[in-house]
């Protein structure tokens, strides 16, 4: 097994290690799976380095923001996994749902009291770096924050790219030095280390460890838990079926990908953004397997540096299709949430759509809805209501349509401001795979991010990407998208 790289490891502190200490605490915050993680290796070097145990904390806090039922079940059903995986390789593994708001206060420094070091998950996104910052700022020992996020290591790129091409390019240029630096496929397979001899039960007892029925068993179980509960779980999380999920794909979908996956009544695209999302398969398995169905060696690469979508990885047109939205876009979200803290303001906006949705500000707008009439789907608009009620149901939009529901958005709100606050708002809350530099990639590029100028200059939009309804039922067929997604009729 390799080292970790450098390039992936930060010091969230300048404490000293506590050799003294009876374990090596991760404490897992976004990558929550036992495969592929830089995180979990980096917990293993240190627990062979100082011949310590391993304990691993992953905790459920109930007070993030949007927290509901289709979070919560999510997270669990990877919990449970996790559970069944770390018992069968004798890790202790501390499973922690808290149950109202502040009951966890005070776990992670009470175990940080007993631990060596502490590794956690670096995320640039949401209120995990806050969170980081304000343990590793109360902590006695030192703390690390481990990038196990994509392909290309946050750091390793210096400056923050504008647009598609531009991070291609250098993706192009720089990313082939970190493909042999792959993460373990399983950390902690054919290792040998001591077992915990001395939990720390005074911590166990003022904040007991998770029930199997929280863990195991569906939304019945999360009615005493001080969180939102009109968002009902949609689908079964977990890296189990994550990995499922993409055996699939794999087998039955990526030959379709490049030309089915903009077809809402087809079903050719992967639907693993929310096990991504809440790190329940990684980039880097994801990568592994596309290649080996490819059959692919390094030496395809394309030697010249083009910033082309296609031909630069030597496989076929839907497999570097695939790449290029795995890799190059979601990791261009990772790149402007590593470089702007505002990278979900409207003034992250490139100044060229800042002016001229400015200028248009005040244009007449043929309908205006509430936030309300937009949550539940009461537009005049069937394929718009359609989208938005799969992502009430689902917790998802179709991809293609996903741009046409931002469009409309912002064509329908009295500014570009409250515009891109429904958009946040109504993501974050139903999408499984929101709250995340990828989601803000999409939301951000329908008023501008990434894109250019557009002509001709309309109402509303101004030089902003127009699309509509009738422009995309001409493209693709929706007959039977609108009919699955028509709103419940009311006997």
């Amino acid at each position: 097994m390799n080292d970790v790289p450098e390039v992936r490891i930060t010091k969230a502190n300048h404490r000293d290690i506590n050799p003294n200490g009876d374990f090596i605490l991760y404490w897992m915050t976004v990558f929550r799976r036992s495969h592929w993680n830089f995180s979990l290796q980096r917990t293993v070097e240190w627990a062979q380095s100082l011949k310590k145990p391993i304990l691993v904390l992953e905790a459920l806090n109930c007070d993030y923001p949007w927290a509901s039922e289709r979070f919560h079940r999510f997270l669990l059903d990877g919990m449970a996994d996790n559970l069944s995986y770390f018992q069968s390789h004798r890790i202790s593994y501390y499973p922690y749902v808290e149950p109202a708001k502040d009951a966890g206060k005070g776990l992670l420094i009470s175990l940080s009291e007993k631990a060596c070091v502490i590794v956690t998950d670096d995320f640039p996104c949401f209120f995990i770096p806050q969170m980081v910052k304000s343990v590793a700022a109360n902590v006695s020992i030192l703390m690390e924050s481990v990038d196990s996020n994509g392909m290309l290591p946050l750091k390793a790129a210096d400056r923050l790219f504008l647009t598609a091409y531009s991070f291609r390019r250098f993706l192009h240029k720089n990313l082939p030095d970190h493909l042999t630096q792959m993460p373990a496929r399983e950390p902690l397979k054919e290792i040998n280390l001591p077992p915990l001899k001395h939990p720390p039960e005074s911590v166990f007892k003022s904040w007991p460890l998770a029930s199997h029925n929280i863990l195991a068993t569906g939304s019945r179980s999360l009615s005493d838990l001080k969180i939102g509960h009109d968002v009902k779980p949609v689908t079964k999380g977990g890296p189990l079926t994550g990995r499922k999920i993409l055996n699939s794909f794999l087998k039955d979908r990526l030959t379709r990908y490049a030309q089915r996956r903009n077809m809402p009544e087809e079903n050719a695209t992967s639907t693993l953004s929310p096990y991504i999302h809440f790190g329940h398969i990684s980039v880097h398995e994801i990568f592994h397997k596309v290649m080996n169905t490819e059959g692919w060696f390094f030496d395809r690469l394309s030697e010249r540096a083009t910033g082309s979508k296609r031909g630069w990885w030597g496989v076929g047109e839907s497999a570097e299709a695939f790449l290029d939205q795995l890799i190059t876009w979601r990791e261009l979200g990772f790149n402007m949430c590593r470089h702007r803290d505002d990278y979900d303001k409207y003034e992250s906006l490139p100044e060229w759509a800042v002016e001229t949705l400015r200028f248009h500000e005040m244009d007449k707008r043929d309908y205006i809805y509430t936030v309300e009439q937009f949550e539940n789907g009461l537009t005049h608009d069937p394929l718009w209501n359609a989208a938005q009620i799969q992502l009430v149901r689902e917790g998802t939009i179709h991809n293609y349509l996903r741009m046409l529901w931002g469009k409309k958005i912002l064509e329908w709100s009295p500014n570009p401001r409250i515009a891109l606050e429904i958009m946040i708002e109504l993501n974050n809350k139903y999408a499984l795979d929101g709250r995340d530099p990828n989601s803000y990639t999409g939301i951000l590029w329908i008023l501008g991010r990434y894109d250019r100028p557009w002509a001709p200059e309309r109402p509303v939009f101004g030089k902003i990407r127009y699309m509509s309804s009738k422009n995309t039922a001409r493209k693709v067929r929706v007959v039977d998208y609108i009919k699955k997604y028509a709103p419940k009729k009311i006997a």
